[in-house]
């Protein structure tokens, strides 16, 4: 007789495959591998779609401080709103002047706002007299 048909002491009966118990915890834990996947694919689509704003609202709080400064003029004090679109999305950018202790130089702050008013990006620099 073979290793293969081996056969069971009488009234016994051999064993074969898997029993519910040991299925039911191989499901559980394929299970919590799928959703710890999920997860950390979810986590990587957020991060990348946050990204992607701040990138964008960078370039709309850059092309505002540029604008200041090739004003040649000192900017008001004060806070202005523009709208920037950029990629097809559309930000608020609050442009914010307040004096500095020198009177030859301002501070102007570009803070970017996404569709729901929340801030995204704050930019600064410092613009002087020409």
């Amino acid at each position: 007789m073979s290793a293969r048909q081996h056969r069971a002491p009488c009234g016994q009966h051999a064993q074969r495959g898997f029993t519910l118990v040991e299925v039911l915890v191989a499901l559980a834990i394929v299970a919590i591998a799928l959703m710890a996947g999920l997860q950390a694919t979810s986590a990587l689509t957020h991060n990348a779609a946050r990204q992607t704003d701040v990138v964008l609202a960078h370039l709309c709080a850059e092309n505002e401080l540029v604008r200041e400064r090739l004003s040649r003029q000192m900017p008001s004090i004060g806070e202005a709103r523009v709208t920037c679109e950029q990629a097809g999305r559309n930000y608020q950018v609050a442009v914010i002047v307040t004096p500095t202790p020198n009177p030859q130089f301002r501070r102007v702050d570009a803070q970017v706002f996404d569709d729901a008013q929340l801030p995204v990006l704050r930019v600064s620099t410092i613009v002087g007299r020409f």
